[in-house]
């Protein structure tokens, strides 16, 4: 633990001097060099459980997602992009390691309330590689890489953070059906200090407004320095809640009503990124954690969160908007992951991503710009631990009560992995399954240990004297 700690400090030193190196240089230039020369800001905008087809781009006729549907015609749509876990915290864990969660610990399961696991300090996040750069860092939303200090935002990179800890359905439910674990209240954080808590459906029903108001205060305010805004929504992750307003415009159908404030979210994104007049120099990528749970729409793709990994488990709906730099209305399908936004935006601003341990991620900013002939450097994919995708071949593992079943599917001909042709292709069957394996040994030769909190605590016990979030915001708008 010492010695990851140590290269971690060292790894931070290595890159911060030359940030204050150019920081100096620039500062003897005028205003107008400094607008030249300024690198890039980044947005990533991470939904939570959303389907592959909840928006339009990618299908949706049930939902309409006007900004989504802009931000795909001005920017490119990735067809085939992954993350890295079918969960929470997993997923999370990958989009800011550039690792597989089970390479750091992060892979068996999300985490909770008082949990004495979180995301190792001693690991480099793509926070903390911006920072590095010079970048005014913010992280507005849902967390969920562990909610003791070591773990939370400001100590992993972060300058600016407003949300809440974990998942929303992590709450005390008064008056309502319990869930299987009992919750402590849920906390609303400012920084390192609880402000608000969210104990009913009106508090609920302001996380989204409430995440995008935070973004868009941190956008205007650093809009003449580079800045990395993460922007991971609740919604529209279980307990659904919208307000009256909204669910009378979806004709009552709450999830339509979660998807819009998505949508009308990014559109906000994009308004203050436009009106500060930075959009030439600003990189907006849209997201989501995993597939699709409950009411979500998944389109042609079998299976959601959790169970074996077929495409709906992992194959997300992805967009990215980067005017001037992006080609307008451009597709591909040519492979992608979460885990790839660490070292492909380090490639974009002339970040270090760390030598000194396996990063799992590859550049593919040449997809991301659009670029004539671009191709993925994944010519293997692996879906966590139990499957593998080859090309247009796609192998799944899985396991029902005692018995192990393998299946296999051609995805340019069946996307929807109905049609099993394991029995038909047993040497190919083998071929990936072995590489599977090996895949597995591989990971568990060369893995990272997890954070561990000494003497975990849950944030908040009394919420006696705290606001609801509805009251504090309401309180806040006078």
């Amino acid at each position: 633990m010492n010695t990851l700690k140590q290269t971690r400090r060292g790894f931070l030193q290595r890159i911060g001097f030359g940030v204050v190196a150019s920081t100096l240089g620039r500062a003897a230039f005028g205003a107008a060099e400094k607008t030249s020369s300024k690198k890039p800001n980044i947005v990533i905008i991470f939904a939570d459980n959303m389907g592959y087809s909840d928006i339009g781009p990618f299908g949706a006729t049930k939902h309409k997602t006007p900004h989504l549907d802009r931000m795909a015609k001005e920017g490119i749509k990735f067809t085939d992009f992954y993350v890295s876990s079918s969960v929470c915290t997993p997923s999370r864990a990958a989009l800011f390691t550039g690792c597989y969660a089970d390479r750091i610990g992060m892979g068996a399961s999300v985490v909770f309330p008082g949990d004495k696991r979180g995301l190792n300090p001693s690991e480099i996040t793509i926070a903390e590689m911006l920072k590095a750069q010079g970048y005014a860092t913010g992280c507005f939303g849902k967390w969920h890489l562990g909610d003791q200090p070591e773990f939370m935002p400001l100590a992993q990179g972060f300058d600016v953070y407003e949300g809440i800890p974990y998942s929303n359905d992590m709450w005390k439910q008064t008056g309502r059906k319990q869930v299987r674990r009992k919750f402590p209240p849920l906390p609303y954080i400012k920084q390192d200090k609880i402000v608000a808590h969210i104990p009913d459906v009106k508090s609920q029903a302001e996380l989204t407004d409430a995440f995008t108001d935070a973004a868009v205060s941190f956008i205007k305010s650093n809009k003449d320095k580079p800045f990395f805004a993460y922007l991971p929504h609740s919604a529209p992750h279980v307990p659904l809640f919208t307000n009256k307003e909204r669910l009378k415009a979806a004709g009552g159908n709450v999830y339509k009503a979660l998807i819009t404030e998505i949508d009308n979210s990014a559109g906000r994104i994009m308004a203050a990124i436009n009106k500060s007049g930075i959009a030439k120099n600003t990189l907006v990528i849209f997201t989501n954690d995993n597939g699709g749970f409950g009411k979500a729409l998944k389109g042609p793709l079998r299976g959601g969160k959790f169970g074996p990994k077929y495409e709906g488990h992992m194959r997300v709906s992805t967009l990215a908007w980067w005017p001037g730099r992006i080609p307008a209305g451009a597709v591909t399908s040519e492979i992608g992951t979460t885990a790839d936004i660490f070292p492909t935006i380090a490639k974009i601003v002339g970040g270090k991503v760390p030598t000194d341990r396996i990063i799992d991620g590859k550049d593919i900013s040449d997809i991301l710009l659009g670029k004539k002939g671009a191709k993925s450097p994944h010519t293997t994919l692996f879906y966590e631990i139990d499957g593998v995708r080859q090309g247009k071949w796609k192998y799944v593992k899985h396991r029902k009560k005692a018995d192990w079943f393998e299946e296999l599917y051609r995805l340019d001909q069946d996307l929807g992995e109905q049609n099993n042709l394991a029995a038909k292709h047993p040497e190919r069957v083998k071929a990936m399954g072995d590489l599977l394996q090996r895949h597995r040994a591989g990971l568990k030769a060369n893995t990272r240990p997890a954070g561990f909190a000494k003497d975990p605590k849950v944030l908040l016990a009394d919420p006696t004297g705290l606001p609801t979030l509805f009251e504090y915001r309401k309180a806040a708008r006078g």
